[in-house]
């Protein structure tokens, strides 16, 4: 039997009915292997990169797998692919996102994915999420807390609780 691993997955949307494309891509995540054992609360963040577009719901959760890195990659894409994602503009509008943060203590550089996710020390928007389930946990190369990650991040971009 394969070893489960607890991960970390960012969730976002900012196209259509966006709390419940995450609840849908969470449902479908409990269908693929990935076993959610904790979920952030929701956070409307205004967009870090293509700033022209509406603000997005992202959350992130704490799950276990056997599913090797890679064949979760591709599980989030076909999730997201089944939601409606369509990639029309680089970091642009989308249904749904999702990303490996962490996977155990794993370190994994490849072409078509990097664990730690490589911006997620720049974006606020994963950082405050993540911090309210694992502050205490240790970026395994840059050697922080995700609550110092939170407290060094250069981006001051806004994010707050969505209250629905």
């Amino acid at each position: 039997m394969a070893q489960t691993r607890t991960i970390y997955l960012s969730l976002g949307s900012n196209v259509g009915d966006r709390a419940g494309q995450i609840v849908r891509a969470v449902a479908a995540l409990g269908a693929a292997g990935v076993k959610i054992t904790r979920q952030s609360a929701l956070y409307a963040t205004e967009p870090a990169d293509f700033r022209r577009q509406n603000w997005f719901l992202n959350c992130v959760v704490e799950a276990e797998t056997a599913l090797m890195p890679r064949q979760l990659l591709h599980v989030l894409r076909e999730i997201e692919a089944a939601i409606g994602r369509k990639k029309m503009v680089h970091r642009g509008p989308r249904a749904i996102d999702m990303d490996i943060l962490f996977y155990g203590s794993s370190v994994v550089r490849a072409a078509e994915l990097e664990i730690p996710h490589p911006r997620l020390a720049e974006r606020r928007f994963v950082l405050v999420p993540l911090a309210e389930l694992a502050p205490a946990l240790r970026h395994p190369t840059l050697h922080k807390t995700v609550a110092q990650l939170l407290a060094d991040t250069p981006d001051r971009s806004r994010v707050r609780p969505w209250s629905g």
